[in-house]
């Protein structure tokens, strides 16, 4: 099974007062070798905690990584959203809301 066929990815994060780890599982998409989730709302938690620390880990099935983690920007990330919508919504039926950008580190 390829990664995109999971449903799940698990993202930690650094809690941003406490810098304790702090994992959710969440929808993903991936396009060109990057990873895109998807916030409902964009005062989620791990939103917040993402935007004080960019570095996290990101774990697929058997792989696990360490990510920099990116908000994209409605003007000039907006092809990409768009594209990264289609993909969640072809995928999930659902695609609104605050895209996360997850580049693996090298």
């Amino acid at each position: 099974m390829t990664p995109d066929r999971e449903q799940f990815l698990y993202l930690t994060t650094r809690g941003r007062t406490s810098g304790e780890p702090r994992e959710i599982e969440i929808w993903f998409t991936e396009r060109a070798s990057l990873f895109y989730i998807i916030a409902e709302y964009p005062t989620a938690h791990w939103v917040q905690n993402i935007r004080a620390h960019s570095d996290v880990s990101v774990r697929v099935r058997d792989s696990a990584f360490a990510a920099s983690a990116r908000v994209l920007d409605p003007q000039a990330d907006a092809a990409l959203i768009l594209e990264v919508q289609v993909l969640s919504r072809e995928k999930y039926r659902w695609g609104e809301g605050l895209i996360v950008e997850l580049t693996p580190s090298n």
